[in-house]
């Protein structure tokens, strides 16, 4: 009799708690209101009555980015911090511009799968996969191509073109975040320690140093 009493509670726990859950919007919009010191996974809402058409815009992806860094590219950025409407929608791009032979450096987005399309020059790109694999998938891309780098994968992008390129991502997060490897292994705040990196890494400390300082 115990057991099923304690079976029926379990099950309406659950059912209580699919009930509960909602997956999608139960409004029209959540334009983020980057005043409010609420803290949710997002941003707070803001009253819908004060939301105008610049909530939801952006403008300047047409314009080329300056190139003009140690790795040949840059990254115009359209998340929920140029777009408060995009708050809740879980969803984002960006712009990236690559000087000739410029490198996007490997990286990866913890919260999000980036689709990216070329639109102008030719891309070499691609992802390693998790351990112990860690196989490394490769494409060269041409104008038009379209690549899909998946969540939370190590990844890279560079021009293999004669001259600039130029390409678009789709991200499926309003704020996916980005980890470039070398930063935040050799870069850190604080270090971590040069013993266990040269460790794990096999190299004499020395280089692990200089590494380091130099990120």
């Amino acid at each position: 009799m115990a057991k099923n009493v304690l079976l029926l509670g379990l099950l309406a726990i659950t059912c209580t708690l699919a009930i509960a859950y909602e997956p999608s919007p139960l409004q029209d919009f959540c334009v983020a209101d980057t005043t409010s010191s609420t803290r949710v996974n997002g941003l707070a809402c803001l009253d819908s009555k004060l939301v105008q058409a610049n909530h939801f815009s952006f403008s300047g992806l047409h314009v080329t980015g300056n190139t003009s860094n140690p790795t040949g590219s840059i990254v115009t950025p359209v998340l929920v911090g140029q777009i408060p409407g995009l708050n809740t929608l879980g969803i984002s791009m960006a712009r990236i511009d690559y000087a000739p032979w410029g490198l996007s450096a490997p990286h990866f987005h913890p919260r999000a799968t980036e689709i990216l399309t070329v639109l102008e020059g030719t891309l070499f790109v691609g992802f390693v996969t998790s351990n112990p694999d860690n196989r490394l998938i490769t494409k060269v891309l041409e104008k038009g191509d379209v690549f899909v780098f998946p969540v939370g994968l190590p990844h890279f992008q560079r021009n293999v073109g004669n001259g600039s390129a130029v390409s678009i991502s789709s991200l499926s997060s309003q704020n996916p975040g980005v980890i470039t490897v070398a930063k935040a292994v050799f870069g850190s705040n604080p270090s971590i320690a040069d013993d266990i990196l040269a460790k794990a890494f096999q190299i004499d400390k020395s280089v692990i140093d200089q590494l380091q300082a130099n990120l």
